[in-house]
Order: structure tokens, then C-alpha cells, then sequence
């Protein structure tokens, strides 16, 4: 018996998934395999990059490492079960898998948001103030950011699983959702959730204000500045550091508003699984995408990579 087992009737629970269509489950689990593929590709060769490419290693493309790291680690806590609930009727997980899916979510998640609000400041620091750039953005400086944006984010998901897991679930253990997020867990209760949805709204709405205050703060002195560049190529070459920036945090932040900022009784479970899928699955899919597709240094580091390798197994002179 867990600890968990303990504090509630529940020992495990039932997603409802997606869908329950037959006909449609092995071509959503060759589409979802084929997503998780090229996030897996796609982030983890972003890493792998930028670590072995010494022109890279610079505070932009350390923030960018630590983006694909968050995307791949949040995806892997959903992806994989959505996966394996196509091929399976009973779309079972254990009350302690159920937990440990919410925890990672939340946590990468939420250290995405502040990893985004960090790139912001970033780009503002290189683009108003390119003399101070490199004492202002130094090593340890980005270090101590990045080590912010998880401990905050662990932090807030320990608060929200340990919330939401000290309730009593005696009604039902059937999840209307494809993964273990916290609405629909807190639906499923018969204790009192108030609490629950206060803690929710606070810790969303400080989250989104503080990132968001942050990147459009930062982004208004940058468009000022570049405003002020009298070269028609030098704004140019500011403008394209920052748009995939800019289309990241639109692909983030936006289905996330439209699931965690909303009124209880405009909430339609169908939207917020299209909005989940969008952040869950598909914004970690675009991510390494809009960055390498958009970024000629991406693109040369990764011709010199590939180049090297193609060498060495003797495909190229």
C-alpha cells in the first residue's frame, strides 16, 4: 500500500483520452508517434547542437538549450501515455503515475514560462545595451536564471500536486481529459476544491503576469531601440533575433491562457483538450522548429555538424 492509498478511496484512474472512436486509434497513434519522434528529434538535437558547436555557446543559445530541455521533458510526461492509450480499451494510470505526470508537467511547464520571460530580457539586453552585453549577461548570471526558473517551477508543482492529491475522490475515477492535469482532477473530488482554485488562479495569474510584463516590457524598449537604427540591415538583423522569440511565446502562452485564466463556467472539456494538445504536444514539436528554420547560425552550426559527421563515417571527403 502507497501513501497515497492512504488518503483516498481512489488507487487509480480511467482517461477518457481523445477520443473513444474505433477507427480512429491507430491513425491517432501513428500521428502522436510521429509527433513525439520529431519532438524527440527535434529538441534533443537542438541540445546536442548547441553543445557541440562552441559558436553557440553564448547566453541566447543557453536559454535556448534549457527551452528544448523543458519542451522534451513535458512532452515526454504525456506524450507516451496518450500513445499507449490508443492501442489499449482500458486508458488505466495508477494514482502515484497520475501524480508524478502532474508534477513533471507543471513544473517544466511552468519553468518554460519563466524560461521565455528570461529570453526576453536577454534580447533586450543584447539589442539596448550591446556595450554591457557580455558584463551583464555573464555565465553565472545566466546560471543563477536558469536555476530560478526550476527551482520556482518544482516548487509551484509540489504546492499544486500535494493540493490536489490530499482530496478525497470518492464519486468517480474517470478523468475527462487525456493526461492528469489539474481541472479535471479537481472535478472528480468530493472535498471541498476551494482552496484548490484559489491556489490555481494565484499561481497562473502571477506566473502570466510576471512573464508576460516581462517580454512586452522588454520587447517595447526593443522596438524603441531598433526604431533608432538608422541602418535598414541593422534593423533587420534585430528584428530576426527576435520574431522566433516572439512566435514561441505566442505558441506558449496562448492556449495556456485560454485553459488556466478562464471563468469556471465557461469551461467546455472538449476546447481545453484541443487547447492541452496545443501546449502539450504540438508547441513542442515547433519549438526546435521555428528556431532552427529561422536562425542562419542554427542552420550553420548544424551544416558543420552534420559535415563532420558525414566525414567521419566516410560518406563525404
Amino acid at each position: 500500500m502507497t501513501f497515497m492509498e492512504n488518503i483516498s478511496e481512489v488507487t487509480e484512474f480511467i482517461l477518457v483520452g481523445l477520443t473513444d472512436a474505433p477507427e480512429l486509434q491507430v491513425p491517432l497513434f501513428i500521428t502522436f508517434t510521429l509527433l513525439y519522434l520529431i519532438t524527440l528529434i527535434g529538441n534533443l538535437g537542438m541540445i546536442m547542437l548547441i553543445l557541440l558547436d562552441s559558436r553557440l555557446h553564448t547566453p541566447m543559445y543557453y536559454f535556448l538549450c534549457n527551452l528544448s530541455l523543458v519542451d522534451f521533458v513535458y512532452a515526454s510526461a504525456v506524450t507516451p501515455k496518450v500513445m499507449e492509450g490508443f492501442l489499449t480499451e482500458q486508458k488505466i494510470i495508477s494514482y502515484n503515475a497520475c501524480a508524478a505526470q502532474m508534477f513533471f508537467l507543471i513544473a517544466f511547464a511552468t519553468a518554460e514560462s519563466f524560461l521565455l520571460a528570461s529570453m526576453a530580457f536577454d534580447r533586450h539586453a543584447a539589442v539596448c545595451k550591446p556595450l554591457h552585453y557580455s558584463s551583464s549577461m555573464t555565465r553565472t548570471t545566466c546560471v543563477l536564471i536558469v536555476t530560478f526558473c526550476y527551482i520556482n517551477g518544482l516548487l509551484q508543482s509540489s504546492i499544486h500536486v500535494a493540493f490536489a492529491f490530499h482530496l478525497s475522490f470518492c464519486h468517480s475515477n474517470v478523468i475527462n481529459h487525456f493526461f492528469c492535469d489539474i481541472p479535471p482532477i479537481l472535478a472528480l473530488s468530493c472535498s471541498d476544491i476551494h482552496i484548490n482554485e484559489i491556489i490555481v488562479f494565484m499561481f497562473c495569474t502571477f506566473d502570466m503576469v510576471f512573464a508576460l510584463v516581462v517580454i512586452l516590457s522588454s520587447y517595447l524598449l526593443i522596438f524603441i531601440a531598433i526604431l533608432r537604427i538608422r541602418s535598414v540591415e541593422g534593423k533587420k538583423k534585430a528584428f530576426s533575433t527576435c520574431i522566433s522569440h516572439l512566435t514561441t511565446v505566442s505558441l506558449f502562452y496562448g492556449p495556456i491562457i485560454f485553459m488556466y485564466l478562464r471563468p469556471n463556467s465557461s469551461h467546455s472539456m472538449d476546447k481545453d483538450k484541443m487547447a492541452s494538445m496545443f501546449y502539450t504536444m504540438i508547441t513542442p514539436v515547433l519549438n526546435p522548429l521555428v528556431y532552427s528554420l529561422r536562425n542562419k547560425e542554427v542552420k550553420n552550426a548544424f551544416k558543420k555538424v552534420a559535415g563532420k559527421m558525414l566525414s567521419s563515417w566516410g560518406l563525404v571527403n
